[in-house]
């Protein structure tokens, strides 16, 4: 028998979970997870902060209006972010600073002198940095469970091992059934799928928009004396590699992009030993064990924005994808827009144009 609702969401990761809160007040809700838990792919595999550079200009609205949630919540703590340049990257360095600046975040400049003071053992090709005092780390854990615990309190369905087989929309409503025969109906379905977005909307007989998804390795490090205690999030400008301390290790990631299917995702032992080549040739800092290794998957939209707001083209389907690695950090102030858009009302913050499924038409 089918069960009826106002929204079906697809996905009960970080994306799925911050809607279904929101929504849960505003008409019945059903949240669909594949997996026999939320929260199983990217969202659990997050080295998750909240730093307003990352992702971009167009994304750091989204950021900046996430932050008071955040902090105001208590699921922010304060890291720090720096940003490193050699001497052929100094203009880069130099506009990073000043489209961030003009954005109304504060950066501040470092020379080779602070530089040493923060980061002990800095090879010597690395002469000036970046500084975003107000990075944070998120606890990407504490937030999914706030808004499933939201969602559930407000009266959401949680359907897990409910993977999405078929999705035809008849008279209006969508007539929604899982691989194992559960049914539903629902108005609207709202694709929070991540890496499966393209394909659930190839299923309800959408366009798809060319989410691509991308492999994405972190490898935890025991070091010889430990990170520093107060090490900051540190990034290279040239996009190439980023470590932070995390409960007396080192995490640290070779910042790949490896295009993929959808997929549970593995690490690969080539960009472990990538990320270790590229992390000796900032610090002399000596490795004695790689405790720990895991990938995830960043899905990005052709132009690397995300995607937000009703199909163009098929009637009560609503995108909700595209949110590469800065989905967590965006996570309130995505919601809240994506949620005014599905009631129909304004957007309270940020404006949703950038973020319109319509320009892919």
């Amino acid at each position: 028998m089918s069960v009826q609702f106002d929204f079906a969401i697809v996905g009960a990761g970080i994306a799925g979970a911050s809607i279904a809160a929101g929504l849960a007040a505003h008409g019945r809700v059903l949240l669909l997870e594949a997996e026999e838990r939320p929260g199983y792919h990217s969202t659990g595999r997050s080295a998750a902060f909240w730093t307003e550079s990352y992702g971009g200009p167009q994304v750091q609205p989204l950021t900046t209006a996430s932050g008071p949630f955040l902090q105001q919540h208590g699921f922010l703590s304060p890291r720090g972010a720096l940003t490193l340049a050699r001497q052929g990257e100094l203009p880069e360095l130099k506009a990073f600073k000043e489209e961030f600046r003009a954005l109304g975040v504060r950066v501040d400049d470092l020379d080779r002198g602070a530089l040493e003071a923060r980061l002990p053992g800095l090879r010597s090709e690395w002469i000036a940095g970046a500084y975003e005092p107000d990075c944070s780390d998120i606890d990407v854990a504490g937030l999914h469970q706030h808004w499933l615990a939201a969602a559930r309190h407000g009266g959401t369905e949680l359907w897990t091992r409910a993977e999405l087989a078929g999705a035809e929309r008849v008279g209006g409503v969508w007539q929604l059934t899982m691989a194992d025969g559960r049914a539903a109906q629902a108005a609207v379905l709202v694709n929070a799928a991540g890496a499966w977005a393209d394909p659930v909307a190839e299923l309800a007989g959408v366009k798809p928009l060319g989410i691509q998804p991308f492999r994405r390795t972190v490898a935890q490090l025991r070091l010889a004396d430990g990170p520093p205690a107060d090490l900051p999030l540190v990034l290279g400008i040239d996009g190439l590699f980023y470590f932070k301390p995390e409960a007396g290790r080192l995490w640290l990631s070779p910042h790949d992009e490896t295009p993929c299917t959808p997929c549970d995702a593995a690490p690969e032992e080539l960009d472990v030993a990538l990320a270790i080549d590229r992390f000796e040739h900032v610090v002399d800092w000596p490795i004695t064990r790689i405790e720990h290794r895991w990938a995830g998957l960043r899905s990005f939209a052709p132009d690397r924005l995300p995607v937000y707001g009703f199909d163009p083209l098929v009637s009560g389907f609503f995108w909700f994808a595209g949110q590469g690695g800065f989905g967590i950090q965006t996570a309130p102030a995505a919601a809240d827009l994506a949620c005014a858009l599905l009631r129909g009302e304004p957007s309270p913050a940020v404006d949703p144009q950038p973020y319109d499924p319509k320009r892919f038409c």
